[in-house]
C-alpha cells in the first residue's frame, strides 16, 4: 500500500512527484532543495544557510509523516560543487546522532534544480 505525505511546511513540489511516500512502513522523501515554504522563495547565498534550509524542510515532512532523523536509514546528498562539502556536512552534522546516523552519499552534479548548490533526499523506517 502507498500512502501520500504532504505537509504545507515544506515547499511543494515543483514537478509531478510528491514530497514523499510511505509504503509498507518506509518513507520514501523526494529531494528537498532550499526552498522557504512560507514565501517560496530560494535561500541562496551561504551554503550552510542552503543546507540548513533543505534540512527543515525534510524535517517538515518527517514530522508529518510521525518520523525523526532518528527513523532515518539512507540519505544522499548532492552537491553543485564537492569544495562545499565541509560547511554541508557541518549543517548536516547537527540533526543526528554521530552513533545512529544513517547510511549516506554525498556526490558532485553538473547541475540541481532551480540551480541551487544543495539537494538532500532521505530513506526513513518506522
Amino acid at each position: 500500500m502507498k500512502m501520500i505525505i504532504n505537509t504545507k511546511n515544506a515547499p511543494a513540489p515543483i514537478g509531478p512527484y510528491n514530497q514523499a511516500i510511505l509504503s509498507n512502513g518506509t518513507l520514501y522523501i523526494s529531494g528537498q532543495i532550499p526552498i522557504d515554504p512560507k514565501s517560496g522563495e530560494l535561500v541562496s547565498g551561504d551554503i550552510k544557510l542552503e543546507t540548513k534550509q533543505s534540512m527543515e524542510n525534510l524535517k517538515a515532512i518527517l514530522t508529518e509523516a510521525e518520523m525523526t532523523f532518528e527513523n532515518v536509514v539512507k540519505s544522499s546528498i548532492f552537491l553543485s560543487d564537492m569544495n562545499q562539502f565541509t560547511e554541508v556536512n557541518e549543517v548536516y552534522a547537527t540533526y543526528f546522532n554521530a552513533d545512529t546516523a544513517p547510511a549516506r552519499e554525498t556526490v558532485e552534479v553538473a547541475n540541481l534544480p532551480k540551480f541551487v548548490n544543495v539537494e538532500i533526499s532521505m530513506i526513513a523506517v518506522k
